[in-house]
C-alpha cells in the first residue's frame, strides 16, 4: 500500500473496512482475519499500477467482489481470499504457480477456474463460450469458482455505467444468456433479478426506463394497496399466535418486461403485478403446518385462483427453493400473488445453494438434489467431444426451466423441466436405458417417446435390444442429459462408419505407394477442406469423395506434394477481418455508416431476421461466409450473437435518409367492425401514401387479427404509421413484428 497516493489510500482502506464488517461473522479465528489481510495485500500490490474505466484504483474491484461474496452470497474466507486474489493471474504478472507456493493448491484451482483462457485469433471459435465452458467444468470440483464469478459479474453490470455503450449491450447481452440463469439455478434469486434488470437496463433502455417509471409514479397507489390488502390478514394471523413479518413488493423489472412482451399486454394489464410475501418465525419442523394455517387465513378472506397454487414445501424446487404460492383476487379486481414462507426458506430463497449449510436438518436433503444437478453437469463434462457451444445449449437447456414432478412404476418422484419428454424420462432414469427405449406407459396407456409428460404422471418405460438413438430423438428431447447421450451415441456410430473408410484410404495410398502418415492425412485434410479426419473418413466412407485426385499430387518419395499455401486472396480476407474488428469492433471507436453510398468502408447486408431500419439501434456482426450482417439490437439473435461471439460483434449507425424504402411487418387486432380494412387502406394508401405488399386480415367470433407489410422510410414514418392505425376505430393493438 505504500506506493498507492493518499488519496487512493484512503479510498481502498474504506472499501477495505466495509468487507471486514461484512464478513464478521464469517471471521472465526484471527487466522481468517490474517488469511484476508494477506490476500489483500498480496492483490492490491499485483494491481498497483491499475485502473478502472471509471478511474478508481483497480483494487477496489476484487475488494467489492469479496465483499458480495460474503454479504449477499454468504461464503467464508476462503472464497473472500479467493476473490480478493481472482484477476491477478489474468491481468497482472502473478502465476498461477505464485498463487499455489503463496496461498495453496486449493486456491490455485478455483483462480484457475477464474481466468480466462486466451484465445487466438479465429472466427470460428467463441472466446466466451470457451470460458464459460472453462468455468463450469470446475462445477463438480468446487461451486465456489461459480459464486465468485457471479459476484465478479454483478460488481462489472453495477459499474457499467463507465463503459461505451457497445460493450454495454455485449456486457449485458452475455449476462442475460449465460450468467442470470446460471444464478437462477443455484438458487441466488437476488442475484439472478439483479442481473437481469442490469442487463435489461444496456440490451433495451428505453422498455427499461418505462417500465421503471411507471413504477416509481405507481410507488404510493401500491403502497396504499397493499396496505389495505394485508389489514385484515394482519388481524386474523394475530389471533393465531404465529410470529410473522409481511411485506409487499412489485415483480422485478425484467419479469414484468418479459410478461409484457411474451402475452402481448400493457403495464397496466399484468394481473399479478402485485406480490405480498409473509415469512414465518417458525421451527423447522413445523414450518410446512404453519404454512398452510397462512394459506388458511389468507383463503378465508380472498378467493384463490386454483390454477395458480404452487406448493414447494412438500416438493421443493431442484435449485432448493422451497415455498407456498398462491394467488388471490382482491376486492378491487386486481390478482395478488401470495408468497407464504419460514425465515429459512426466505434465506436460502435469496441465497440459494450457500445459505444451506447453516440448517443441518435439511442439509442432507437439498445436498442430493444438488448432487443430482451436479452428476447431470458431470456426465456433460466427461464427453469430451461435444463443441463448445453445444456444450453451452446442453447446459442452458434446464438452467431457467420450469419443473414438473413424475413417478417411475414403484412410486418414486422424479424431478423433470417443463415440456420434457418420455424419452427424457428414460435417459433420466439411466443413459442405457435411454438408448434402447422404443416407447411408453404413461398412467398404464401406451404413447410414443415424444409424448409430453405433466405433473403426477406415472411412466414405465419399455425398451429394446434392437433399439439405437436416432437424429430424430433430438427434436423432441429437452433435457441436457438425453441430447448429450444421443449426440454421444451418433457419434460414436459415426466413428464405426469412419473406420470403414479410413480403411479405404488405406487401400488407395497403398495402390498409388503413398506412405500413411499423420502429415499426409494432414495435406488430404487441407486439400478436401475438412477439419479433421473423422470427417474425412465418414465422407469417403458415404461414397462422396472422388479419390482419383490424389494422383495428381504424388511426390516420387511416396509423400503428398501438397502443402496448400495460403492464397493472396485468403492473407488479403484475414487482414481485412482483422482491421474491421479493430476499426469496429471497439479499438478506434469508429462506426460502420449506413444508408451513406458517399462512405464505401465494408459491404454489408440487412439481416432478415429483424429486418433493421434507419431509426433503429443497430449493430454489426461479422459472419463466416455471408459478410457483414446488420441487426437489430432488440433482434431476437442478438443476445445469443454477442454473448457467444461479443469480439465479432461491430459498431454501426445509420446516417438519416429518405430516399430508401425498407419493407416492414406490423401485426394490428381489434374489435371486427364494418369498415374498417376499408379505414386502413385509405389511411396507408391514402394519407400516408405508403406502398403495400401485402394486407391480411382474419376474423373469428368477433374478433380480428391481421398483418400489413409495407415499405417505409425509417422509425420515424413507421411510428406515424402505427399511431394513426391505432386512432382507426376498432383497432386495439398495432406491434411491429419485424
Amino acid at each position: 500500500m505504500k506506493d498507492y497516493s493518499e488519496s487512493d489510500k484512503k479510498i481502498i482502506l474504506k472499501a477495505y473496512r466495509g468487507l471486514l464488517r461484512a464478513s464478521k461473522k464469517f471471521r472465526t479465528t484471527p487466522e481468517d482475519t490474517a488469511y484476508i489481510r494477506k490476500a489483500f495485500n498480496y492483490s492490491a500490490e499485483a494491481h498497483m499500477s491499475m485502473r478502472r474505466k471509471s478511474g478508481e484504483p483497480y483494487i477496489t474491484h476484487p475488494i467489492a467482489v469479496a465483499r458480495i461474496c460474503t454479504e449477499e452470497i454468504g461464503l467464508g474466507a476462503t472464497s473472500i481470499a479467493c476473490a480478493l486474489l481472482h484477476d491477478t493471474v489474468e491481468d497482472t504478472d502473478v502465476t498461477l504457480e505464485d498463487i499455489e507456493r503463496i496461498f495453496g493448491r486449493r486456491e490455485k484451482r478455483i483462480i484457475d477456474g477464474l481466468t480466462k483462457i486466451s484465445g487466438a485469433f479465429d472466427l470460428s471459435t467463441s472466446d466466451q463460450a470457451e470460458n464459460f465452458r472453462k468455468m463450469i467444468l470446475t462445477l463438480p470440483d468446487d461451486v465456489r469458482v461459480i459464486f465468485i464469478k457471479l459476484a465478479d459479474r454483478l460488481h462489472n453490470m453495477r459499474t457499467l455505467g463507465s463503459m461505451r455503450a457497445d460493450k454495454q449491450r455485449k456486457i449485458a447481452s452475455e449476462t442475460l444468456f449465460l450468467y442470470a440463469p446460471l444464478a437462477h439455478r443455484l438458487g441466488l434469486n437476488a442475484v439472478k433479478t439483479e442481473l437481469e434488470d442490469l442487463s435489461l437496463k444496456y440490451t433495451e433502455p428505453e422498455a427499461f426506463e418505462e417500465i421503471a417509471t411507471k413504477l416509481r409514479k405507481s410507488q404510493e397507489i401500491r403502497a396504499r394497496f397493499i396496505s389495505q390488502f394485508i389489514s385484515p390478514l394482519k388481524k386474523e394471523l394475530d389471533k393465531t399466535g404465529l410470529k410473522y413479518s409481511i411485506k409487499g413488493r412489485p415483480k422485478s423489472i425484467y419479469s414484468i418486461y418479459n410478461k409484457i412482451k411474451k402475452k402481448k399486454v400493457t403495464f397496466e394489464e399484468i394481473y399479478d403485478l402485485f406480490a405480498v410475501r409473509i415469512i414465518l418465525d417458525s421451527k423447522q419442523e413445523n414450518e410446512k403446518t404453519d404454512s398452510w394455517r397462512v394459506y388458511s387465513v389468507v383463503t378465508d378472506f380472498y378467493r384463490p385462483n386454483p390454477d395458480r397454487l404452487r406448493d414447494w414445501i412438500t416438493n421443493p424446487r431442484s435449485n432448493g427453493y422451497e415455498s407456498l404460492h398462491t394467488t388471490v383476487m382482491s376486492p378491487t379486481g386486481k390478482w395478488v400473488e401470495i408468497q407464504i414462507r419460514s425465515e429459512r426458506m426466505d434465506e436460502i430463497a435469496e441465497k440459494g445453494m450457500a445459505a444451506h449449510w447453516k440448517y443441518k436438518d435439511s442439509k442432507k436433503k437439498i445436498e442430493n438434489k444438488f448432487d443430482a444437478w451436479i452428476n447431470k453437469i458431470r456426465d456433460l463434462v466427461e464427453n469430451k467431444e461435444t463443441d463448445t457451444l453445444d456444450f453451452i445449449d446442453d447446459f442452458k437447456l434446464n438452467l431457467y426451466a420450469e419443473e414438473i414432478y413424475v413417478f417411475t412404476p414403484n412410486g418414486d418422484l422424479r424431478t423433470l423441466p417443463k415440456d420434457a419428454t418420455a424419452l427424457d424420462f428414460a435417459f433420466d432414469i439411466h443413459g442405457d436405458i435411454g438408448k434402447k427405449c422404443i416407447g411408453a406407459k404413461i398412467n398404464h396407456k401406451l404413447v410414443p417417446l415424444s409424448h409430453q409428460l405433466g405433473s403426477g404422471d406415472q411412466v414405465e418405460i419399455i425398451t429394446s435390444n434392437k433399439q439405437t438413438p436416432k437424429e430424430a430423438w433430438l427434436d423432441f428431447v429437452v433435457t441436457s442429459k438425453a441430447r448429450s447421450n444421443i449426440k454421444q451415441s451418433l457419434k460414436e456410430e459415426v466413428k464405426k462408419i469412419a473406420e470403414d473408410g479410413k480403411a479405404t484410404l488405406k487401400r488407395k495410398f497403398n495402390a498409388l505407394k503413398i506412405n500413411y502418415t499423420d502429415k499426409n492425412v494432414s495435406h488430404l485434410l487441407k486439400m478436401y477442406d475438412f477439419k479433421n479426419p473423422l470427417d474425412l473418413n465418414y465422407q469417403i466412407a458415404q461414397g462422396k469423395i472422388d479419390l482419383s485426385k490424389i494422383k495428381d499430387i504424388i511426390e516420387k518419395g511416396g509423400n503428398l506434394n501438397f502443402e496448400k499455401p495460403r492464397a493472396p486472396e485468403k492473407e488479403k480476407k484475414i487482414k481485412e477481418v482483422r482491421e474491421i474488428i479493430t476499426n469496429f469492433g471497439g479499438k478506434t471507436g469508429e462506426s460502420i455508416i449506413l444508408g451513406d453510398e458517399s462512405l464505401k468502408q465494408v459491404d454489408y447486408s440487412l439481416a432478415k431476421c429483424c429486418s433493421p431500419i434507419p431509426g433503429d439501434n443497430v449493430f454489426g456482426f461479422l459472419t463466416i461466409n455471408d459478410g457483414i450482417k446488420i441487426h437489430r439490437t432488440n433482434c431476437p439473435n442478438s443476445v445469443q450473437l454477442m454473448s457467444n461471439y461479443g469480439y465479432r460483434v461491430l459498431k454501426a449507425k445509420w446516417k438519416s435518409q429518405t430516399d430508401r424504402e425498407f419493407l416492414v411487418g406490423v401485426e394490428f387486432t381489434g374489435i371486427d367492425g364494418m369498415g374498417i380494412l376499408n379505414s386502413l387502406t385509405n389511411l396507408v394508401t391514402g394519407s400516408l401514401n405508403i406502398n403495400i405488399k401485402s394486407l391480411n386480415i382474419g376474423s373469428e367470433d368477433g374478433f380480428f387479427k391481421g398483418e400489413l407489410k409495407a415499405y417505409i422510410h425509417d422509425t420515424k414514418h413507421l411510428d406515424d404509421l402505427m399511431k394513426k392505425m391505432e386512432g382507426i376505430e376498432g383497432i386495439k393493438t398495432v406491434e411491429r413484428v419485424y
